[in-house]
């Protein structure tokens, strides 16, 4: 793919004739709460646009960034499919990064089908609408008996047909339709079939360009060494020993700590051993993991929390329940860890900056880069690449910000900053550490009466102070169960380590928390786990129809002989997730053999990209589950590689079944899915096997002894 300008004073659906064929332009709603609130026919600048070649070549220019999700080949499959072009024509372009014309420019929140479902079949609709009305005057008939076909405009009484290409320019003189109407699903041959991804065949070969694949002519090569403990700065540095180093060319200070620039990453990393740092650690130097438990656990007990939920009297529902259980439960901080660290190229110059970046917020890279530089936004372009893993890590702009800062003291030098995998996974910023107290109750009959939870944990983005972060609290305040009465608080614990979203947000712990906690008021009732929660979803059809689909094809309490099974659901990212886990335990050996999982994600755009993201997330969920902690001592992270921050190898790697549920209902995110469910799916499961509650992530060897 590659970035290419288009014009930028296009008004809103129009239709531009160029010099090249026929240029769309269209407006896509930045959030898919515009499209809940029926906004999205505001009036806005046109934020994509499609573009119909003279030579039949279709191509597509996307604000949207890729990082292995798919979202690229889905997106285009909503255009060919109203367009009804040949899918052999289409290509790709990343958009040039523009937010008063895009709008927010990003990917995040498994946005992009759901934003992108109905503005760009609309587009496609109205660009065939017009290729028809084009050929109807080339050959003077009535246009309703024309037709198209893959590519083709066809007049079936004369059996004469026009290429678009031929058609593009006439067509781009033509008056904009309005209210084309979108093909019925039963005409789809695009849409919900599996055809294969755009972009596979450039990752094979190594055409397609990632952060680290970055060349510019004449650029130098840096690395960073910041302060071990967050938020501590640079006291002093010497940097002779760093420049005797062959390769190394300069040794400067910036804001995040002292860049080492060389003739090439070795060279810069051989440099940044050699040099001689004293830090000023500052206040962090004293938190370890032990006590920022303990700190969850007194704000728990001492402080007062901001509701987020309140239905009926929890309180008083507690007190006269037949049977009450209490649990505390915890999460660790977790890394994002994605394969390709943290990297960015930039040159700066008086009246211009450059930046080549994979990144999931490119006009937030880009507004940091006119910060830093003082330049005006425009004169900034950030040139979009692949990315080599994301999940919400990329989202963040620091490792952007340095590269800016290193290429300012460089005017006109082109400045590649390169993460080891050390700095990426001891500066990284992590999913937040939690820690939740649960007591619930259940009546003589043991169904659920009562549910509490108080929550303590950092704000996953800040937020005001004395409000809810709903991040934070998102999974057990969302519960879909008809429990009558129900509270759900939280209180703001920040012990100072930088966190952001992490692949799924708040529902990755939470999920965990409350479903395990439910499989606990399941086994004090007497309850089986699956029933319970089908009594209790009465006002979820969608989530119930997932969790009927998981425990038929699971099997549901019939597992075979030595192995055990855990459920877990999610509605989250507007898709509806169940999951069955099957594991056994032999001398406290755990083994996960089988997870199935049932998602209903409204509207199937691509089977196979479905499949493949609710996998990926299988396995990253029990990576977290069963590998993954940071953990903090005198201020600093003590993992830093994959030896001692693991994830699931291949010989661990369980049966996956995956079980598309396919409705009408408007399409749901899938990429963050399936991470939620999986760790109190595995947790259940093992209580099942051994009866032993695990309410600590990772769950390690010693936790099943």
């Amino acid at each position: 793919m590659s970035t290419t300008v288009v014009n930028p004073s296009a008004n809103r659906r129009d239709f531009l004739r160029t010099g090249l064929g026929l240029l769309v332009g269209l407006a896509l709603p930045e959030s898919s709460r515009v499209l809940a609130q029926g906004r999205g026919t505001v009036p806005a600048k046109p934020n994509a646009y499609i573009h119909i070649g003279a030579d039949d070549s279709v191509t597509f220019i996307i604000t949207k960034a890729e990082m292995g999700q798919g979202t690229v080949t889905s997106l285009s499959q909503l255009l060919a499919e109203e367009l009804d072009c040949d899918w052999k024509k289409v290509r790709t372009e990343f958009a040039p990064v523009d937010p008063a014309l895009y709008g927010m420019q990003g990917v995040f929140g498994s946005q992009s089908i759901r934003t992108c479902w109905t503005p760009l079949r609309q587009a496609g609709a109205s660009a065939r609408a017009m290729l028809i009305d084009a050929a109807a005057q080339k050959w003077n008939v009535d246009k309703a008996q024309l037709r198209t076909d893959t590519g083709f405009v066809v007049n079936p009484a004369s059996g004469a047909r026009f290429r678009y290409g031929s058609l593009s320019e006439a067509a781009s003189v033509l008056p904009v339709p309005s209210g084309v109407p979108l093909k019925d699903p039963k005409q789809f041959k695009y849409i919900g079939k599996s055809v294969k991804r755009l972009d596979t065949r450039d990752k094979v070969n190594g055409k397609a360009k990632f952060g680290l694949d970055a060349v510019v002519p004449g650029m130098v090569f840096a690395v960073l060494a910041r302060c071990p403990v967050f938020g501590g700065k640079v006291a002093s540095f010497d940097a002779t020993k760093a420049k005797a180093v062959p390769g190394v060319k300069s040794v400067v200070q910036v804001p995040n700590g002292v860049a080492v620039i060389g003739e090439n990453t070795w060279a810069a990393m051989q440099g940044r051993k050699a040099l001689e740092v004293k830090w000023d650690e500052g206040p962090v130097a004293s938190v370890n993991s032990a006590g920022i438990s303990k700190m969850f656990a007194d704000y728990v007990q001492q402080q007062p929390g901001a509701v987020a939920k309140k239905t009926g009297d929890a309180e008083h529902a507690l007190a006269s329940a037949a049977k009450k259980v209490d649990a505390v439960y915890e999460a660790p901080f977790q890394s994002h860890s994605p394969m390709e660290p943290m990297n960015c190229t930039a040159v700066v110059r008086a009246d211009s900056c450059e930046i080549w970046a994979p990144t999931q917020m490119q006009a937030g890279g880009r507004n940091a880069a006119a910060q830093i530089t003082g330049l005006k936004p425009e004169q900034v372009k950030l040139n979009t690449l692949f990315m080599g893993g994301g999940f919400g890590r990329r989202g963040g702009v620091d490792y952007i910000s340095e590269a800016v800062e290193i290429a300012k003291t460089m005017p006109g030098t082109p400045v590649k900053l390169t993460w080891s995998r050390e700095d990426d996974m001891q500066h990284d910023l992590y999913r937040p550490a939690s820690y939740v107290k649960f007591s619930g109750g259940v009546d003589a009959e043991g169904w659920p009466v009562a549910l509490t939870a108080k929550v303590a944990c950092p704000s996953f983005f800040g937020g005001r102070p004395g409000a809810v972060d709903s991040t934070a609290v998102e999974g057990i305040h969302t519960l879909e169960y008809t429990i009558p009465n129900i509270q759900v608080d939280w209180r703001k614990a920040d012990p100072g380590i930088p966190t952001t979203f992490w692949r799924a947000v708040g529902y990755t712990q939470n999920t965990f928390f409350a479903e395990a906690f439910i499989d606990e008021l399941a086994a004090a009732g007497g309850k089986d786990p699956v029933e319970l929660r089908r009594r209790m979803l009465g006002n979820s059809p969608r989530l119930r129809a997932v969790l009927d689909k998981v425990a038929e094809k699971s099997n549901w309490g019939k597992p075979p002989a030595g192995r055990h099974q855990g459920v877990a659901l999610v509605n989250n990212i507007g898709s509806f997730t169940a999951m069955v886990a099957e594991v056994s335990v032999d001398k406290g050996k755990l083994k996960v053999h089988r997870v199935v999982c049932a998602v209903d994600c409204g509207h199937i755009v691509n089977p196979a990209i479905i499949t493949q993201q609710i996998e990926s997330g299988i396995v990253y969920g029990l990576s977290a589950s069963l590998k993954g902690a940071i953990t903090i001592d005198k201020g600093r992270v003590q993992q830093g590689n994959f030896n001692t921050y693991e994830v699931l190898r291949i010989d661990e790697m369980p049966q996956i079944d995956v079980h598309i549920v396919e409705t009408d209902n408007h399409p749901g995110g899938v990429g963050e899915a399936s991470v939620p469910p999986l760790a109190p799916a595995v947790a259940n499961a093992i209580f099942a096997a051994t009866g032993k509650r695990l309410r600590r992530l990772p769950i390690r060897p010693e936790d099943l002894a």
